[in-house]
């Protein structure tokens, strides 16, 4: 898998715009596709399909759902494979699962998490996923589930102000201990916007330089992730993308560094 993955959680206004993007990420190797159904104004999935079809064979394809229920999330999951033109997923997650009653509600006897065992026992869905804000929210997922993938905020602003809320040092050191895939999100993040004007597409505030985003993305990739995925930002996603193409392992001083310097930002996470 590629060092940064095709996240769409937001697509450029026209869909000439979004398949110019789309193509220029495929052509410089970016083959994990991050979707789901309420990205891209709920269009991501659609205009993806096509691509799908063509580059399958090459392609990690992840989707999403934030059903909670197993009759729900079976309903999304088919949707999902219809949208996208393809016969199966490579990984599909539960999603945005931040609430603990919600992940209770998942893990239990009728909650989505058997609805997609039972896809996956179908060879719809190849591994199970979850993705959260809340690395406290995941440790206690991996209590509940034996998942294959976490998706979750990795940075070096969080890194500098460590709270159980946004500490995501005990879920790498646990998915380190069971083998388990990593997909970083948020890297480029330098925190929530200081006003309420915005500058980039996408709702906090991001790194916009090329070095800043170099140093964000390479400290992410130097944490022992799999993979980190982009902006929602297209101008951000393609600096982010070069990041990628250029990137080896940051060392300690120069990461100890970037901490240093980051003491002086807010935190995205936890949100006020």
């Amino acid at each position: 898998m590629r060092p940064t993955g095709l996240g769409t959680q937001r697509l450029p206004n026209t869909r000439e715009e979004s398949e110019a993007f789309i193509k220029f990420a495929l052509d410089h190797g970016v083959n994990h596709i991050d979707v789901a159904p309420t990205y891209g104004g709920s269009m991501a999935e659609t205009i993806l399909g096509r691509w799908v079809k063509e580059y399958r064979e090459n392609l990690f394809l992840a989707c999403k759902t934030q059903k909670r229920t197993k009759k729900e999330a079976a309903e999304e999951l088919s949707a999902s494979l219809k949208h996208l033109q393809t016969d199966h997923l490579d990984l599909y997650q539960l999603h945005g699962l931040d609430d603990p009653e919600e992940l209770k509600i998942a893990l239990g006897e009728e909650g989505a998490t058997r609805a997609i065992l039972e896809a996956k026992k179908q060879g719809l869905v190849k591994y199970v996923g979850i993705t959260s804000h809340n690395p406290e929210n995941i440790l206690r997922a991996l209590e509940g589930f034996d998942f294959d993938t976490v998706l979750l905020p990795v940075n070096y602003v969080l890194k500098a102000h460590p709270e159980p809320k946004n500490d995501y040092e005990p879920v790498l050191s646990l998915a380190k201990k069971r083998n388990l895939g990593v997909i970083a999100m948020k890297s480029a993040a330098k925190g929530p916007w200081p006003t309420e004007e915005r500058t980039h597409d996408c709702w906090y505030q991001p790194f916009d330089t090329q070095k800043e985003v170099d140093e964000a993305v390479w400290f992410t990739l130097s944490q022992g992730v799999t993979t980190a995925a982009n902006s929602s930002d297209i101008r951000i996603a393609r600096m982010m993308i070069d990041a990628a193409e250029r990137f080896s392992p940051m060392g300690e001083e120069e990461q100890r560094e970037l901490v240093r310097k980051a003491s002086a930002y807010k935190p995205l996470f936890p949100r006020q």
